[in-house]
């Protein structure tokens, strides 16, 4: 079955507000000095990561609050010399942990809270194309869980993945043709098929998702009759388009130059070509199981 994502918001926002509180528990878990250790992002570290978090909430809350404030802040940020997103970060990740951990939890929930009130068929201002109030609660969610998965990465646990990855997996469809664009290739013309196996994700729930034809084995995109063809585990795509892990590293499999083409090039964020991760970089890495 295809699956075509159209959550009612208010499921969508109780997923983000799982993903959320997922992350909360891990970082309440964690000692004081583990604030400073490197995460798998080149010069951040688990503060980094969270008061990224915080300022991307806050400027989304100011899209949707007052978007003059933020068409004004973005173009100020836009014409600046490439790496604001890392001075944005930098200001924030200077506070002491509790500092940063209430500014984080005050802030997601004020952009939850301003989400469920977005008329329908508002479109919502951004650094990228304008987007509606359910694309933005699908992009803070996959931001969650993938700097999350960066602050695990660096305490050595791995998440438990759940079913809340369909909306990662599904923005990673969506910004398909982002991906060539950004990296200046020319944009297929055919739909791909996606073939995702979740039947190992933690489905409790799921029932409640909003999400009409959603199978907990199987998520389906594309025509069945594509040449250009993905398939293999869910959360290794979800890892690829989030750019967490290498392509080398994933159960997928590409049929097609153009779907090969694509999982080297993937990215679900906003702006420009990202960095990934290199091959093997986590092979030594003997993480437990801990719940995140």
């Amino acid at each position: 079955m295809n699956l075509l994502l159209v959550a009612d918001l208010s499921a969508l926002l109780a997923d983000l507000d799982a993903e959320g509180a997922a992350l909360d528990t891990l970082l309440q878990s964690m000692p004081t000095n583990s604030w400073s250790l490197p995460t798998p992002a080149d010069g951040w570290n688990i503060a980094f990561q969270v008061a990224h978090l915080a300022w991307t909430d806050e400027a989304s809350l100011l899209a949707v609050v007052d978007e003059a404030a933020f068409v004004a802040e973005a173009e100020t940020l836009l014409a600046q010399p490439k790496g604001f997103i890392d001075r944005t970060a930098a200001v924030n990740a200077e506070l002491s942990p509790e500092e940063l951990l209430v500014l984080w939890r005050t802030g997601r929930a004020s952009l939850r809270s301003a989400l469920a009130q977005v008329a329908e068929g508002r479109k919502l201002k951004w650094f990228g194309p304008p987007m509606s109030a359910a694309s933005m609660a699908t992009a803070r969610l996959m931001e969650t869980w993938a700097h999350g998965y960066d602050i695990a990465d660096a305490l050595g646990v791995r998440p438990v993945p759940t079913a809340r990855l369909r909306h990662v997996a599904h923005i990673g469809v969506r910004t398909r043709d982002f991906a060539f664009t950004a990296n200046k290739l020319e944009v297929p013309t055919e739909a791909f098929r996606i073939e995702l196996d979740a039947s190992g994700l933690d489905a409790s729930g799921l029932d409640a998702s909003g999400v009409a034809g959603v199978s907990s084995q199987e998520w389906v995109w594309g025509p069945e009759d594509s040449a250009q063809r993905v398939s293999g585990s869910a959360l290794d795509f979800c890892l690829l388009v989030t750019q967490r892990r290498h392509v080398e590293d994933l159960d997928l499999v590409a049929v097609g130059a153009q779907a090969a083409t694509w999982l080297t090039i993937a990215q679900t964020f906003a702006g420009p070509v990202g960095g990934g991760r290199s091959a093997g970089q986590f092979s030594q890495q003997q993480p437990d199981r801990s719940n995140l």
